[in-house]
Order: C-alpha cells, then structure tokens, then sequence
C-alpha cells in the first residue's frame, strides 16, 4: 500500500516561514486578553509569593520579579513575532522530526550530564541561565502528535496508523522523564496525548486499547519501582502525606498542611495583595508550585474562582480556535497546546488544594521560571497565528 503523504499545497504550504497575507489580519481578541490578563495578575502574585524569600535569601525582595521580567518581555516579543509565523512551517516532515529529535536527545543526555536537584537530573545550567530541556520537548511532542494526527488521519482504521505511532512517541516521551525521575511530566505527557488522540478522531476501540495499555504497562512499571526500592519510594511517602496533611507538618506534609492554612486564612475577600503570612518562610517555593494558594490568602474564595474562571475561558477559547482551525494539522496543534495548559492549571489547583498528591507541577503564567513562560508564550504565539489563518480562511 502506498504510504499517504501531505497534499502539495500543504507541503508547499509548510516550506514558507512568513504568510504575507497574515500581516493585518485580525487575530482572535478575546484569547489574546485573557492571555495578558493572566500574565498581568500570574506577575504581580508571583512577585508577591517570591518577595520575602528574595529579600532573606538574596537580600533583594524584586530578586525573582527581576529575572521573571525579562523572560516575560522576551515572552511577548516571541508571542508577537510566532503569531506572524505561519504554523504551517511546523508541519514540514524535516521539521517536525529534526526538532523532536533533537530537543529529545538533549533531555536524554540531561539524563545522565544534567544538573542535580534533589536527587534528580533534570536542569542545564549555562552561567546564570537554568531550564529543564522537558518543557521545550512538550512542545516538540504536541507538534509532531499533531503532525502524526494530520498525515495518518485518512488511514485511522488500521491500528497501526491510527495508534500505534502515537504510542511509540508517548512511550519515549515518558521514557525519557522516568529516567529523570519526573513523574508528574509522565504524567502531563501520557494526558496530552491520550487527549490529543482522541481530538484526533482514533477509532473508540483503538483509544480503548491505548488507554488500557498504557494505564496497565503504567500502574505495573511504577508498582514495581516502589515495591523495589527502584528510586520511587518517594510516591509512596506523597500519596501518604496526601491522605494525612497533618502527619508530618515538620517534614513531608510540610507544603501541602501551609498550602491548606494560607487558602483557609484567606477566607471570602482575602487579607489583600502582599499581606500574605504564608509566604513568610512558612509555605516554602511559594513562589512556583503553590503560588495559588498565596492568591486564595490574598483575594480569598473570590480570587480563587478569578483564576479558575480564566483558565476556563482560555481552555474554552483555545478549543474555538482549534474547532475553527483551517485544517486539520492547525485543530490538532491547538488544541494539543490549550490541553496541555489546561491540564496544567487543573493539576497544580488541585495539589494546592489537596485535592492529589504534591506532584510539583507548575502553574502556568503564574509559577516563577523564566524558561517555562518564555516557551508558553511561544506557543500562545502559535495559537494566535492559526486564529489568524481562520480569519483568512473565512
């Protein structure tokens, strides 16, 4: 059988870098708002979460706010310049697996010649500049599920088109992140692509196999880690701390039982912006993983349902995108991209909450880290450019 290829104007399509006819045209207002208003608000409480421990730390209360900006200005302009950068350039099938190829390899080896952090491998570190190679694979791993999705699309009813590629490409995703111990990005990639497959129309009995494979192969590989003492007994302790907040508020609960107590003090209205007592070295990394719950002690209840409210109108907003998309490869790109910060967000109120165990998953434009909102950016960048190209479409 004669193996499907890209149309030869999708093709030609994919070889361009700038789609002049894009200039002027109007991109879709309502998510570019919701996006600054997230950025704006996640900006002032991050400095609010990071201000004390700057100042005890580095003797500089704006430390964090300081390097934030700079990545967020830079975040802009790459959002601003993506947005005019025809996505179609992605879909090239030099491009889509060069750049997984390559940014996969650098997790790899991050693996083994990475930075150390709590008995983990995960970060690079170039003077004063620090990231983790995983958050650019997610974007790597969305662009070529999306790509896979678009290519294979009309032969869906053979197993081996329409699941088997998508499989293989979680497994080393997930594969990689094992070997680094980062369980909760097993975690964001496995619901990314289980989601994006199914956007992508896989036959329900297909998505049936996958999801019973994965979550069988998933649950044996992490029982046996545990019960071996294979480096992951630390699940066991979190799941633990998780059922009890009050076992060890000294040592494991630590975070989860402050996290509770700032989102209990802040009560309806909140005790104000920068009136937190959590953040005072009580709640430690206030500033990344549980700035939540230094937005519910200040805002209270009502802060709380701003945030949750927005993420919803940007996961709602990012699937009309991706419902009006011109293709097919543009509805699988966004939607893959509104998925995985949809389920970021959902993740990290939840572990502020206690509502899941502590997986230390960030808070997207809100969580401190410099390399995470510069990539998110990026890709709200894309985003914007496919709604521009449903405007031509129109």
């Amino acid at each position: 059988m004669e193996r499907s290829r890209p149309k030869k104007k999708g093709a030609a399509e994919a070889r361009k870098t700038l789609n002049f006819r894009i200039i002027g045209t109007p991109q879709d207002k309502p998510f570019f708002f919701i996006v600054i208003i997230l950025l704006v608000f996640g900006t002032f409480m991050m400095f609010s979460a990071s201000y004390i421990w700057g100042l005890t730390e580095f003797n500089n209360g704006y430390y964090f706010l300081q390097r934030q900006l700079v990545a967020l200005f830079g975040g802009l302009a790459a959002m601003i310049a993506v947005s005019f950068l025809d996505y179609h350039f992605f879909q090239n099938t030099r491009i889509a697996y060069l750049a997984f190829i390559v940014v996969f390899g650098l997790t790899l080896v991050t693996s083994f010649i990475g930075t150390s952090v709590a008995g983990a491998r995960r970060w690079i570190v170039i003077g004063p500049i620090n990231f983790q190679p995983s958050e650019l694979l997610k974007v790597a791993f969305i662009i070529l599920m999306a790509y896979l999705g678009a290519l294979n699309y009309p032969k869906f009813k053979h197993f081996g088109f329409s699941t088997l590629p998508f499989l293989m490409v979680m497994g080393l995703c997930c594969g990689v992140l094992v070997l680094q111990r980062h369980l909760s990005g097993v975690l964001i990639f496995g619901a990314i692509g289980v989601a994006m497959i199914f956007v992508a129309g896989v036959p329900l009995r297909h998505f049936a196999v996958l999801v019973g494979a994965v979550g069988v192969l998933g649950g044996l590989f992490l029982t046996y880690k545990i019960i071996s003492g294979g480096g992951f007994g630390y699940i066991t302790e979190r799941i633990q701390s998780w059922q009890d907040p009050t076992s060890d508020i000294l040592g494991s609960t630590l975070q989860t039982y402050q996290s509770m107590l700032a989102i209990g003090s802040g009560g309806i209205f909140g005790l104000g912006f920068g009136e937190s007592r959590q953040k005072h070295l009580w709640l430690p990394e206030a500033q990344n993983d549980f700035v939540f719950a230094i937005v519910c002690e200040e805002f209270g209840f009502l802060g709380a349902i701003v945030v949750i409210l927005l993420f919803a109108l940007f996961v709602f907003r990012g699937f009309y995108i991706a419902a009006n998309a011109p293709d097919r490869f543009g509805m699988l790109l966004a939607a893959g991209i509104t998925i995985q910060i949809g389920i970021q967000a959902f993740l990290n109120i939840g572990v502020a909450c206690n509502a899941f165990p502590n997986t230390g998953i960030s808070l997207p434009f809100f969580s401190y880290g410099g390399t995470a909102l510069l990539i998110q950016l990026a890709e709200m960048g894309i985003l914007l450019n496919i709604s521009r190209q449903s405007n031509i479409k129109e």
